[in-house]
């Protein structure tokens, strides 16, 4: 019997977390008890993109989008509407206009001005499935450029596409592969960086888990263009999910003689290996990553040489991250001024951002190029939640850089980004609303860039340690007059020195919050004092005699005795003896503990 409904549940890794399994284990039996195993056609996919919603789930051909479900929601929905046809309403997405949603095929707000290229499959097919890879033109775009384009001809289109590293130094996808093939040699390689590091992204393992034949096959076109006949992809091992689907995924692929000795009857072969990496944030740098995967430690080393003359093993080597190659079947279906025809005039199609921070609808999304971060933060996005006030949008991870609010209608693309002191990156992007300290917030990332520093040269193994303590000074209080300059000079010399792109880019937010948020810096140290009230040594707590009724809920919560008052009389805090630990502005009921 044809099937009635395809029901898509999100099996990405946030969704997982959320327990969408026990939802769609309770689905599933659900649907045996009704006898509607031929009728439902349950399928788990990859990620759909607004993970703060999680678990969801969508009904095709309605197109109910059903949001932040629980096991127990199974009997309804399936006695509701799939066999009555009526959506449960109430679990539905932005409920208010769900029926609109659905019998309308209104957009939703959140993916309304998103375009999805590379995320196409996510959310839509199942990862574990090559049939249904290959049923959405999958392996297609190797079978075009096997048969009907030379190495050559595929390196310009690519060329021509004006594709970028989406990585996050955004050099010329076509370049790269012309330089490594013009390379002497017979024996190449290609590599897909996997090794996704920055806090708050997830981009590239999204990717991997939810359409893994789409880094499989860009990594095959690849081969072909520059000559290689051995691949290899770099995947830290704390994406166990998506190494099990990658390695799934090859399986299929050899199985099905898409890889391997003589590819689809030519004269191309090639073969593709994991390499699990230990987790260091450093190897995401090529020549690092590259290390690795030979089996030595992970550290860079000076270039030139670069990777597409001498790369792995001394051999010409291609290194692109996943969304970089997952683009390359699209372009090679759709052609390269259907690609070049997105975006804007030096940063041609789309990109993929991991959403996160204090922005209502946060997860995965996939813009146009030139698309505004007022778009993204509030049309995408969906705002900033409690109408706090936005403050800076922070891109390109420990590497990048910290925009202001007033920088929001800024076209994101690499060089507008460049021009206000960030990056792109690889795609993170956390939004910082009025509660955010920005010196904090600059901590934070030198903090985690002198952790993986891998200490092989001076300026960042001491440099970054020297201005994380001057950071730390300054946030407890100890702040200098004199400090900001000496911030400025040693940012400036890190970057000019360090041997590779961790400590010339580590930096960044450093110098970007001292750009724009100087007299924040300038509060804790003149005043002693955090205006975000986010920097515990900085909080000042005092009772109000007005408000004050004497509990003396606050003296019992003080771990260190610094409340002094008789019961039902005025209390005092000893500033001497506080800690500025605000157990008592938690306990007070009433209103009476300012902090400032």
């Amino acid at each position: 019997m044809k099937k009635r409904l395809d029901v898509l549940v999100c099996g990405g890794a946030a969704c997982i977390a959320s327990h969408s399994h026990d939802f769609k284990d309770r689905l599933i039996e659900m649907v045996k008890s009704h006898n509607l195993e031929d009728e439902i056609n349950i399928i788990e996919t990859g990620c759909m993109g607004p993970c703060e919603l999680g678990p969801v789930m969508v009904v095709y051909p309605d197109g109910a989008f059903y949001i932040r479900l629980k096991a127990d929601y199974a009997e309804r929905i399936v006695e509701e509407h799939f066999l009555k046809g009526r959506p449960v309403e109430e679990w539905l997405w932005q409920a208010p206009e769900a029926r609109k949603i659905v019998e309308e095929k209104r957009q939703i707000p959140f993916f309304e001005k998103q375009h999805k290229v590379v995320l196409k499959n996510c959310g839509r097919i199942d990862p574990e499935n090559l049939n249904e890879y290959i049923g959405n033109d999958g392996y297609l775009a190797l079978a075009n450029c096997l048969q009907d384009m030379s190495p050559d001809d595929v390196i310009e289109s690519v060329t021509a596409s004006g594709l970028r590293g989406r990585g996050g130094a955004g050099f010329p996808t076509g370049l790269k592969w012309k330089l490594a093939r013009r390379s002497p040699g017979e024996t190449k390689y290609v590599v897909c960086n996997a090794d996704e590091g920055d806090p708050g992204a997830f981009m590239d393992r999204a990717i991997l888990e939810g359409d893994p034949h789409s880094v499989i096959e860009g990594m095959a076109i690849a081969g072909y263009a520059v000559g290689a006949s051995q691949g290899f992809v770099y995947i830290r091992a704390e994406y166990p999910l998506a190494v099990r689907r990658l390695r799934q995924a090859l399986d299929q692929a050899r199985a099905a003689g898409l890889l391997g000795e003589h590819i689809m009857e030519s004269d191309f072969s090639f073969n593709l290996e994991i390499r699990t990496g230990a987790g260091a944030f450093v190897c995401g740098e090529e020549t690092a990553l590259m290390a690795s995967v030979e089996g030595h430690r992970g550290m860079p080393r000076p270039k030139p040489p670069y990777p597409s003359d001498q790369g792995l093993w001394g051999k010409p080597t291609v290194i692109n991250n996943v969304e970089t190659l997952a683009n390359l079947r699209h372009i090679m279906l759709n052609g390269a001024d259907w690609f070049a025809a997105m975006g804007t005039a030096k940063s041609k199609g789309t990109k993929v951002f991991a959403l996160s921070g204090n922005v209502n609808n946060t997860g995965l999304v996939e813009v146009p190029m030139g698309i505004t971060l007022r778009e993204i933060v509030f049309d995408v996005g969906g705002g900033i939640p409690g109408n706090k006030a936005l403050k800076a949008v922070q891109t390109g991870g420990p590497s990048g850089g910290c925009i202001p609010a007033e920088y929001l209608d800024t076209p994101i693309d690499y060089e507008s980004l460049k021009e206000l002191g960030s990056i792109m990156g690889s795609g993170g992007l956390i939004v910082l609303d009025e509660s955010n300290c920005m010196v904090n917030m600059a901590k934070f990332f030198l903090e985690f860039c002198v952790e993986e520093s891998c200490g092989q040269c001076v300026p960042c193994r001491v440099g970054l340690k020297q201005m994380h303590g001057i950071l730390q000074r300054i946030t407890q209080g100890a702040g200098e007059e004199g400090d900001l300059e000496k911030l400025e000079q040693m940012a400036e010399t890190i970057k000019a020195t360090s041997l590779c792109g961790l400590g010339q880019s580590a930096p960044n937010p450093v110098l970007s919050t001292m750009k724009y948020f100087r007299d924040e810096y300038e509060a804790h140290i003149r005043d002693k004092r955090c205006p975000a009230l986010v920097c515990t040594d900085l909080i000042t707590y005092t009772i109000l005699a007005d408000k004050c009724t004497g509990c003396t809920a606050c003296a019992r919560k003080c771990p260190v005795n610094a409340i002094s008052g008789e019961v039902k009389k005025v209390h005092l805090i000893d500033q001497d003896a506080c800690i500025h630990c605000g157990a008592c502005y938690q306990a007070c009921k009433f209103d009476a503990i300012q902090r400032r």
